[in-house]
């Protein structure tokens, strides 16, 4: 299994802007506002998989007073990350959709203002999201991989 891609990441993300933002378009006027924390879980998520990425990771590298991590377990916590950071990018793609269509009309309509705030925080914990996913996916490398240190085609334990 391969690392995660940025430009993987970004494509994803990007066509979900691009898809968000011609669907608030046409249908902005009949959605209900959007709730200010309406993304925050993204970001509670993105927490407990970077900090479930630091427990796994020590007990990967067999640090004193862990127990050793069982293939299967790390092989999900892989499918875990990868499926969270590209769930982010999608819907930081599809919060940057909205704000793309709700921040020029900020100043002049009030619902914009509330909906550019909301759009903003669910954009912060997408971001959040892809960040614990990505880092989760980072710890669970195994510490005896050959090409760790070159920086290409690492492979992720599984």
């Amino acid at each position: 299994m391969t690392p995660t891609r940025p430009r993987e990441l970004f494509g994803a993300g990007l066509v979900a802007a691009v898809v968000a933002a011609v669907l608030v378009r046409l249908t902005y006027g009949s959605l209900p506002s959007f709730p200010t924390l309406g993304g925050a879980t993204l970001g509670v998520l993105g927490i407990a998989e970077a900090i479930a990425g630091n427990a796994l990771r020590a007990r990967i590298q067999h640090r004193p007073g862990t127990r050793p991590v069982q293939p299967l377990v790390a092989a999900r916590a892989v499918l875990v990350a990868k499926a969270s950071a590209m769930a982010g990018a999608i819907m930081a793609g599809a919060w940057l959709g909205l704000l793309v269509h709700v921040l020029p009309r900020a100043g002049e309509v009030s619902a914009a203002a509330a909906d550019s705030v909301a759009g903003g925080v669910g954009l912060v914990c997408a971001l959040l999201l892809v960040g614990g996913g990505l880092w989760l996916e980072y710890c669970c490398r195994t510490p005896d991989d050959p090409e760790e240190d070159s920086g290409g085609g690492r492979t992720t334990s599984g």
